[in-house]
């Protein structure tokens, strides 16, 4: 039986030939390319089959909220990139007497969560592309055939317009000790996963583009619109039942409108447990301080049926309520479910410390938001909190990673920042997979004076 390093470098050798093939093309092949992928996976009848294939493989979300993931965040990523420079002369600088030369980086090793396993691996093979790269991909062994199915349609796709397949490689059986050799093999790691993985991808030995645990938190302010906040609440968390790290997990609610908004939740779908339901759920839900699969991205009445608990059908997600912080109190962690937790706040800074405390158990540098028309709290709670973005009056699951109503960059990747232990706060786009050369021409000296410089420091 071969070894996963021999494997991996047969893969790798394979995608490098690719890749210098494709050093050779110019901006206007590579941009037909892209367009010519991402049209023949969003085409009904290929989006449809990969939809039914990620939920029927990994049990995980439903249906529609995939296939609206690769009409939205493909089309997006696309958009995007259009009109876009990865390759030659990208910037000058006459003043400073600077150019920016734009280079691939190489092979990029990519993996794949089986959580998100329908968009994320055709998005960051047109990454790829677009920069010129070839990419190898390891997904989830839950995932892999729908990996396949989508790696399948871009070789066609290349081989149609004569570039090379392995410009694009799927690794069709998976494993641990595979996804290790990938990333310790390749040139650039794009890892997309849990906090394990990610910390394996910056310990490999390759420059690698990780990120960090989710665990988003919302303020919902006295200003709020409560029926539209509820609203967005609901859509974004039930959307794809929660398999987005960007999915509210806690709510912070000024203690003056808490009973209306979470009347307004009911309405909406919600159902509060009480404190006997709670501890039922929290007595299931972990094991050793594990998510326990069965209630990962699952309907609400599933989940209910898992703990015990007999709700009405028409529920669309469960609420908790919650006054701590920490590994005690795993409500106000991460729950990759349709599950929120609830806490009161009564001064404003009173909230701003709570989300800074539930995310520094979980969730460090991801993400907020915030229902508000209060400019001032909503500028206060961006300078104090130690996320990489804000939402402002959004569903924060489809805000997150870019929106056709917001101006976020479409990716499914969100860097955390050196909070998270992430090298980049950005949403992870093409643009980070170049290499970039100075050109640097001698210009006219620009050294200050003394006075200039220190100004009245000088005679204080």
């Amino acid at each position: 039986m071969i070894k996963a390093s021999e494997y991996v470098a047969s893969l790798i050798e394979r995608a490098r030939k690719a890749q210098e093939i494709a050093e050779g093309f110019d901006q206007e092949r590579v941009d037909h390319l892209t367009t010519a992928i991402v049209w023949n996976i969003v085409k009904h009848e290929n989006a449809d089959k990969i939809a039914k294939l990620a939920v029927e493989e990994t049990q995980y979300g439903y249906y529609d909220a995939k296939y609206a993931k690769l009409m939205t965040k493909l089309k997006g990523a696309l958009r995007d990139m259009k009109g876009k420079k990865s390759m030659g002369i990208i910037e000058r600088n006459e003043e400073k007497g600077i150019i920016k030369i734009a280079k691939p980086v190489g092979v990029i090793g990519a993996i794949i969560p089986v959580t998100n396993p329908e968009a994320t691996p055709v998005l960051k093979a047109v990454m790829a592309v677009k920069t010129r790269n070839a990419i190898v991909m390891s997904p989830h062994p839950k995932s892999k055939k729908t990996n396949t199915f989508i790696v399948n349609i871009i070789r066609d796709v290349l081989k149609k317009y004569g570039a090379p397949e392995d410009l694009v490689i799927g690794i069709e059986e998976p494993t641990l000790e595979i996804s290790n050799e990938l990333m310790k093999q390749c040139d650039l790691v794009l890892a997309t996963g849990g906090s394990g993985l990610v910390k394996a991808a910056y310990t490999s030995g390759t420059p690698a583009y990780g990120v960090g645990v989710g665990n988003a938190v919302v303020v919902v302010d006295e200003t709020a619109d409560i029926k539209d906040a509820a609203n967005k609440i609901m859509r974004s968390k039930t959307f794809d039942y929660a398999t987005s790290c960007s999915a509210e997990n806690s709510l912070v609610i000024q203690e003056s409108i808490y009973d209306e908004m979470v009347k307004a939740l009911t309405e909406e779908g919600g159902y509060l447990l009480n404190a006997e339901e709670k501890a039922l759920m929290q007595s299931k839900m972990w094991k050793d301080g594990v998510l326990a699969r069965e209630i990962i991205a699952q309907p609400a009445t599933k989940i209910a049926e898992f703990i015990g608990l007999n709700i009405p059908e028409d529920r669309k997600f469960l609420m908790v309520e919650e006054t701590n912080v920490g590994r005690e109190y795993p409500f106000s962690g991460e729950k990759l479910s349709v599950t929120i937790t609830l806490y009161k706040y009564k001064e404003f800074q009173d909230a701003i410390d709570r989300v800074n405390e539930i995310t520094e158990y979980q969730g460090k540098g991801h993400s907020c938001g915030i229902h508000s028309r209060n400019e001032d709290h909503i500028i206060e709670y961006a300078l104090k909190t130690k996320t990489s973005r804000l939402m402002v009056r959004q569903p924060q699951a489809l805000a997150n990673s870019g929106a056709w109503t917001n101006g976020m960059p479409m990716t499914l990747s969100l860097g955390c920042g050196t909070w998270g232990g992430n090298i980049s706060s950005d949403n992870i786009t093409w643009e980070k997979l170049l290499n970039i050369t100075w050109v640097s021409y001698p210009i006219e000296s620009t050294q200050p004076t003394d006075e200039e410089l220190f100004g009245d420091v000088m005679y204080e």
